[in-house]
């Protein structure tokens, strides 16, 4: 019960603002722990309790030791048996129960509560950039620092405040205990603290650099090996293994060297400290001695002050391993950062309304788009496809007719014009609602590694089972469903498609895209090389569902393959990112243009261009 109870006590998934996170290391740490500042401050607190309490152990040894010395053993338990009870139940009581809390609170509360309410806002966060964002990473270094970010942030910041009370306390109560025996009994714990505070200032930013390097390297090698794996199937049928090693190799060497880098200043520090240590423990227990023999301090005394400079001594390792941690963290969360908190390049203006579509119609006004270069893509293009028109969008390959698609989808923020819809700028709409009236099958079909059906559900999970099944007998994929199955004896609609629907066949996915899209029945109609993946028989197989799926709704299909289109309403013909002709199949290779010379070269259903 208590277990659930400090659980519970952080909600992984509370709302919070969905703006950039800092990109200040410090104000991104306040931005994360000012949402849990009540657990940090409890836990702040109960640690200051279990430092002083543990400073308290070496005060009872002291006097233990000057009670005995001081009372004849007959008499020892009736005149301190107050005090030794008192004694006992600090040690069992108090101590268990203030560590008890102290890693309730830790490990029950901030470590599973705290870590996965970072990764949770994080991914919300990254999972709304731009399509360049994640076109310009690895996604396996993305999802690292996603996955790292968190933990190393909550680990540092538990290890600042577990540090800053041992430290505090057991400097500032060793000095009064020691001064309180004999002020020159205090000299070398004071003379070690001013050493140990200028070592830290001189290692501690060297170790935080190269932690940040090394996290760098790791995130590196991450994305490498993962890219790797992502595209097994194209290392194989170029026979790259040997390519593939040396490009993890490269990683690895540099990611190895930058660990070293960390470590050799680790190992410097650590002779430096353990170093100054015994010379604190030599001048303490010797000048206890001294002070002893002189007769100024007590056995007790000297007890006291020999016991705390060992535990002193061996809580400045503690606190060396401490620092290397937190910054070590402190490196991965500057790590993470550098992805976390990028501004995103395509958002939703204050209080945008959704898209609403009544008759379909979509206008290109004078749009210029180049990837953020100086030119070549698309300018100056205007073009209007009316409602319920079906248009079909040809040219040679780099003509931009995909880019059309990707700004009309808002993918990516016009560089000048407008783009209309039923009269509504998208730059003005959300894009959720955007996207969500337009239903897309695009040349290069991927899938989630979800099961058939959760991957169908995609296009309208509110959809009925057997609105389900419709749509998959349309788009002819039940020849092929249920005969699927995975490694884990899955099969039908229950089996794994694998990750990017690496199981099925390019036309399984295909035809499960189309079935996709026929569930979604958005009222404007983007075929991107939707029969690509197809043989002829296959193609001519759901032509049928095409006509069916595109009935009553506005349609831009962009294709190689001529005669998939050679029927549309409109064919509008690109290249270099204008409109060089337009009009009907017949029209365009009346006129002699370049749709007639597409359509001449074609052969093997692809277009050659001169």
């Amino acid at each position: 019960m208590i277990y659930r109870w400090f659980e519970s006590l952080i909600d992984i998934f509370r709302e919070a603002s969905d703006r950039t996170p800092p990109t200040g290391v410090l104000r991104f740490y306040a931005y994360y722990l000012g949402q849990v500042w009540k657990i940090f401050a409890a836990a702040l607190a109960v640690g200051l309790a279990v430092a002083l309490i543990e400073v308290a152990l070496f005060d009872f040894l002291g006097r233990v030791v000057d009670m005995a010395q001081k009372t004849p053993a007959a008499a020892f338990f009736p005149t301190h048996w107050r005090t030794l009870c008192w004694m006992g139940f600090v040690v069992v009581v108090l101590r268990p129960v203030a560590i008890g809390v102290h890693d309730l609170l830790v490990n029950q509360t901030l470590a599973p509560g705290m870590t996965n309410m970072v990764r949770w806002q994080n991914h919300r966060y990254v999972l709304k950039q731009s399509l360049s964002f994640f076109q310009n990473d690895f996604a396996g270094r993305i999802a690292n620092r996603i996955m790292q970010t968190a933990p190393a942030l909550r680990e540092s910041a538990v290890q600042v405040v577990d540090a800053l009370w041992y430290v505090s306390v057991y400097a500032g109560t060793s000095i009064y205990l020691f001064a309180r025996a004999d002020l020159w009994l205090a000299l070398p714990l004071v003379l070690w603290i001013v050493g140990y505070v200028a070592m830290l200032a001189f290692f501690v930013p060297r170790v935080k650099e190269r932690s940040w390097h090394a996290s760098e390297a790791r995130s590196k090698l991450m994305g490498r090996i993962v890219d790797g794996y992502s595209n097994v199937m194209t290392l194989k049928l170029f026979a790259h293994t040997h390519h593939e090693e040396a490009y993890a190799r490269e990683a690895m060497r540099e990611q190895t060297g930058k660990v070293r880098e960390q470590n050799r200043m680790i190992t410097s520090m650590d002779v430096a400290i353990t170093s100054l240590n015994g010379l604190l423990i030599a001048g303490t227990s010797a000048l206890a001695l001294w002070l002893w023999v002189r007769g100024t301090v007590t056995t007790g005394q000297v007890a006291l002050a020999v016991g705390l400079v060992i535990r002193i001594n061996n809580m400045s390792g503690w606190i060396m391993w401490v620092v290397n941690g937190i910054f070590d963290n402190v490196g991965t969360v500057q790590d993470g950062i550098t992805t976390i908190s990028r501004e995103r390049t395509v958002v939703d203006r204050p209080g945008a309304p959704p898209l609403r579509v009544d008759r379909g119609e979509v206008r290109f006004e004078d749009i210029h788009f180049h990837y953020g270069k100086a030119g070549g893509v698309i300018g100056g293009l205007d073009l209007v496809v009316r409602p319920g028109e079906k248009i079909g969008v040809v040219g040679p390959s780099g003509a931009g007719k995909s880019t059309l698609v990707n700004v009309m989808l808002r993918l990516y923020d016009l560089e000048g014009g407008q783009i209309r819809i039923d009269g509504q700028d998208i730059a003005g709409v959300a894009q959720e609602s955007l996207r969500s009236q337009i239903g897309v099958v695009t040349q290069d079909t991927s899938l989630l590694h979800r099961s058939i059906r959760d991957n169908l559900l995609y296009g309208r999970p509110e959809a009925s089972e057997a609105e389900m099944l419709e749509a998959v007998r349309k788009a002819r994929a039940d020849e092929f469903i249920p005969g699927l199955s995975d490694g884990e004896g899955r099969t039908g609609f229950d089996a794994h498609a694998g990750e990017r629907g690496v199981k099925l066949s390019g036309g399984q996915r295909q035809r499960i895209a189309i079935a996709r899209v026929l569930l979604k029945d958005a009222p404007i109609l983007v075929l991107d090389e939707a029969t690509s993946a197809l043989d002829s028989e296959a193609e001519a197989a759901i032509q049928e569902s095409l006509e069916t799926l595109m009935q009553g709704k506005t349609v831009i299909a962009i294709a190689h393959r001529l005669s998939t289109i050679a029927r549309m309403d409109r064919l509008v013909v690109m290249e270099k990112g204008a409109i060089v002709e337009t009009g009907t199949h017949a029209e365009l290779i009346a006129r002699g243009g370049l749709y007639a010379r597409l359509w001449a070269h074609q052969t093997g259903g692809f277009v050659g261009v001169d």
